[in-house]
């Protein structure tokens, strides 16, 4: 089996790159725009408490329909491709992005702001200089468990036309050539570890320099 394998590789190696690229590239736009989604809506969340359970409450009730039937029902309304598998992604990985970031502002204590008002700071200093800071290691925590999720999930995407590592998995399913599939399967968790312990290390770093650890 490895001999097949590596002999697939060999006879397909741009096309094997094109699908990690591909990947690679859907599970970074899914990121960004969760992040750029995610953050502000839970910084609403945490400033007006009366909004927050119908947010997280609609995110999390989006989530709870599985990823490939959310595809699925997608492409009657915006056909398939890379387009509604993102959107589908997106809604995946918001979650832990938008409760992270509600925690982490719900975590700084008032006597911090008050301290922080009474050395003259304004609510934009507050906010920019004491409370995004501090809640910026759960808020990179949410992004990391977001990014791990969505390089598994995207491979999913495969089935609707999106590409990526998931053809080699689905492809392999299909002829009953468990090599191809072991391949992109293999690949995928390649990925997702190495994007793990990339954003892993940022969290760290951004946890000590907090003071939040020795």
């Amino acid at each position: 089996m490895f001999s097949d394998l590596i002999q697939y590789y060999l006879e397909n190696t741009s096309k094997y790159w094109s699908y990690v690229a591909t990947h690679i590239t859907i599970s970074l736009v899914v990121t960004v725009f969760a992040i750029l989604i995610g953050i502000p809506l839970g910084i609403v969340c945490a400033k007006l408490p009366k909004l927050s359970g119908i947010i997280t409450g609609t995110v999390n009730a989006l989530r709870i329909i599985p990823s490939l039937a959310l595809m699925v029902l997608m492409v009657p309304l915006i056909g398939i491709g890379r387009f509604p598998a993102t959107i589908v992604l997106i809604i995946i990985t918001l979650p832990p992005i938008l409760i992270n970031t509600i925690t982490g502002f719900l975590s700084v204590k008032d006597s911090i702001r008050e301290t922080a008002i009474g050395m003259g700071m304004s609510a934009k200093q507050v906010f920019l200089e004491v409370e995004f800071p501090l809640a910026l290691p759960l808020i990179a925590a949410g992004i990391r468990t977001a990014v791990v999720e969505v390089v598994a999930t995207t491979a999913i995407a495969s089935y609707i036309g999106a590409g990526g590592l998931g053809v080699l998995v689905s492809s392999g399913i299909g002829y009953g050539r468990v090599f191809i599939t072991l391949l992109g399967g293999g690949s995928i968790a390649v990925i997702s570890i190495a994007a793990d312990l990339l954003l892993e290390g940022v969290q760290n770093v951004l946890t000590k320099r907090m003071g939040l650890v020795e």
